[in-house]
């Protein structure tokens, strides 16, 4: 219905139409799939630690419901009880807390995350027509937004997070909130520098800021792979691997939370929906890593014997259900590193960083530069 009344009204409003959907599809999908991501988590960690893990959270106990009622589901349903949880939850405020600051902080940590999704090209698109006649047809980009730069654009909308949680730090009052917020600007500041080093590596390999146009860039090569960055720029790849984590504050390197010696960090004084915040930036920050090393070193939506500029909508398909599945593995890769490395100390995360990392990335870049010198000639 919405499509045939933007259809009279011209292609300006499908596009709009488009783009709404793109937003709502994206906003939807990304929001199952923490949750997902949640109940997962919780099952790896049961199953390596040799327990059951959820298993009780499922359908009601009622007779009326017949051989289903009580029903544990596999633990399905305890995302949706947490949600209900920390929703009921009280909503404080601590009393010598910075309100303002205290309030709009979880927001600055989720929101510049969210916001990087949009220039996260999920699949190539297809070409809509809206008339019979030769001209009226327009092309449906799978990405939210295309500025063009949107490598760069991801990476600095991701730094801005740290802004949030020194705010949360600083504005709980709290000394352990504090050192929370403090080391997340040390290791951000550590391993943004060697991530950064990373992508201008990549660009050079491209020759482009567009990251769709970089996933594209990876299809072909020897059996259909060789193209992907992980065969181009190995070193490059291992060092992003290793940032990505730095860089959403998971084990090995949660210090900001570090609950053993911090109580959780710069979110110590939240709860309800405050700290719900919190935790959907830190899977949401898990989410665009993990498609940030899809598009620069797995190929993107790009697979050997499928076309990767399909333009026909069910053959477009393919792309995004390529992507999801790529995602899908590197996530779960995120939750089992978590549950089987054990934290650094602060002093080797510093030298990670910093002696190791940075001098490393520094080095890739000059001989990136070198060799496409000595091959484009």
């Amino acid at each position: 219905m919405f499509l045939a009344e933007a259809t009279e009204s011209g292609p300006h409003a499908l596009l709009f139409v488009f783009n709404a959907i793109k937003v709502l599809v994206a906003f939807g999908v990304i929001m199952t799939v923490i949750p997902a991501l949640i109940w997962l988590e919780r099952k790896v960690a049961a199953w390596i630690q040799l327990r059951d893990g959820p298993s009780k959270v499922g359908i009601p106990n009622w007779k009326i419901l017949g051989p289903l009622a009580g029903w544990g589901m596999f633990g399905l349903l305890q995302p949706l009880a947490d949600m209900f949880k920390l929703i009921l939850k009280e909503d404080f405020v601590p009393r010598r807390a910075s309100k303002f600051l205290f309030i709009i902080s979880p927001a600055l940590v989720f929101v510049p995350i969210a916001l990087a999704f949009a220039v996260i090209p999920f699949g190539h698109g297809f070409t809509f027509n809206y008339g019979e006649g030769a001209g009226e047809s327009f092309f449906v980009n799978y990405q939210i937004a295309d500025f063009g730069v949107g490598v760069l654009f991801a990476l600095a909308f991701l730094s801005l997070s740290i802004h949030g949680l020194s705010l949360a730090g600083w504005a709980s009052n709290n000394k352990y909130s504090l050192f929370g917020a403090v080391r997340a600007g040390a290791q951000l500041i550590s391993y943004e520098a060697a991530m950064f080093m990373v992508i201008l590596a990549m660009i050079m390999t491209y020759g482009t800021l567009d990251l769709g146009d970089m996933a594209i860039d990876q299809a072909g090569g020897f059996l259909g792979f060789g193209g992907w960055g992980i065969f181009r720029q190995p070193v490059a790849f291992i060092i992003f691997f290793v940032c990505a984590y730095a860089e959403s504050n998971r084990l090995p390197f949660d210090f900001p939370e570090a609950e053993a010696e911090l109580v959780g960090g710069y979110h110590t004084e939240f709860g309800s929906m405050k700290f719900a915040m919190f935790f959907l930036g830190e899977y949401y920050g898990m989410v665009i890593q993990s498609c940030l090393v899809v598009l620069l070193f797995l190929g993107g939506w790009t697979f050997p014997g499928i076309d990767p500029t399909a333009d026909s909508f069910l053959a477009s398909l393919a792309g995004p259900l390529i992507f999801c599945l790529k995602v899908g593995a590197f996530l779960w890769l995120y939750i089992q590193v978590r549950w089987t490395l054990p934290r650094f100390r602060f002093d080797q995360l510093m030298n990670l960083g910093w002696k190791k990392l940075i001098p490393i990335s520094l080095l890739n870049v000059v001989a990136t530069a070198i060799v496409l010198n000595l091959t484009t000639r």
